[in-house]
């Protein structure tokens, strides 16, 4: 008995011991949470039957009844728009920005780390403060456009259906910025300068080097710049619901802000988790897709 203690706390199991208490939260924290998600889900509760206790095992009966949901399939949509939209553009301007400030020369860095400020501010600040700007009368934004003649009369950005998810999707591009600047910039500066220098000898011009050296060099950055991207946009509900609350007519509604309103807005707890099952599932299946691709990339490597 003693010998298989002293083995299992020899030192080689030792980082067991310290990875533990990671382990411990993680199950209770998230793994828990996740379950009695799913079971919920599975459950028909209420706000009518939350109080007496009655959670009634009805199956996948709420998944069949929010797959026939008109607003469920829009807020789906919604996500892939808001979030394939906001990926492409914040990552062009972010990759864009780190190529120049990769660049020597004076008060680089001081404005890089300037340009990380609205990364770092809260959420619902920015969204306050977007919402103000996007304001019909009031807002800069239609001030602005107006000074500069082109618009004569003010966009009704958060109240018109049309406009809504293009003030949203701005709103959110201005946060990830900077988030996709920093990180491209940490993989510029572990390209070796020689293979430029190499290049420069050898004829190459500034696009040739750009497309043969950056960005095969910077294949994993990009990837987990995406991957990671995709999940946090995917998943983004401060923003949108305090600057639309998923209106006008449903036209910004995420799957996380629609989970927010049928949970506690409708009181339908399980179609509400139900939802949000659906939303982990999709963010599941991006992270397995993910590590697929990075395995494949590095068993090429040790080819």
């Amino acid at each position: 008995m003693k010998r298989n203690l002293k083995s299992a706390f020899g030192h080689e199991q030792a980082g067991l011991l310290f990875a533990l208490p990671a382990v411990i939260y993680m199950l209770i924290f998230v793994g828990y949470p996740i379950v009695s998600n799913i079971i919920l889900s599975m459950q028909n509760v209420t706000v009518r039957n939350l109080v007496k206790g009655e959670k009634a095992f009805i199956g996948l009966k709420n998944y069949s009844t929010l797959f026939k949901d008109a607003v469920f399939w829009q807020s789906l949509k919604n996500t892939l728009v808001f979030t394939v939209s906001c990926l492409i553009v914040q990552f062009i301007i972010g990759f864009a920005l780190a190529l120049f400030f990769n660049r020597k020369f004076k008060f680089a860095k001081p404005i890089r780390g300037l340009l990380m400020i609205p990364w770092m501010i809260p959420m619902t600040i920015t969204s306050l403060m977007f919402k103000f700007m996007f304001s019909t009368k009031v807002g800069i934004i239609n001030y602005f456009l107006q000074a500069i003649g082109i618009i004569s009369e003010n966009i009704e950005w958060l109240t018109d259906p049309k406009t809504a998810m293009i003030a949203v999707v701005i709103t959110n591009i201005w946060i990830g910025i900077p988030f996709n600047m920093i990180l491209i910039s940490t993989g510029l500066t572990s390209i070796n300068e020689e293979l430029y220098e190499s290049a420069s000898i050898d004829g190459a011009s500034k696009v040739q080097k750009f497309f043969k050296i950056t960005l095969p060099l910077m294949r994993s950055t990009i990837e987990s710049i995406l991957v990671l991207g995709f999940i946090y946009t995917f998943k983004v509900y401060d923003l949108v619901w305090v600057m639309t609350s998923g209106g006008p007519v449903n036209s910004t509604h995420l799957m996380s802000t629609y989970s927010y309103k049928l949970s506690f807005e409708k009181f339908q707890y399980s179609m509400g988790s139900a939802v949000a099952n659906v939303l982990l599932v999709v963010l599941l299946l991006v992270g397995i897709l993910y590590l697929k691709i990075t395995m494949q990339g590095e068993g090429k490597n040790e080819r």
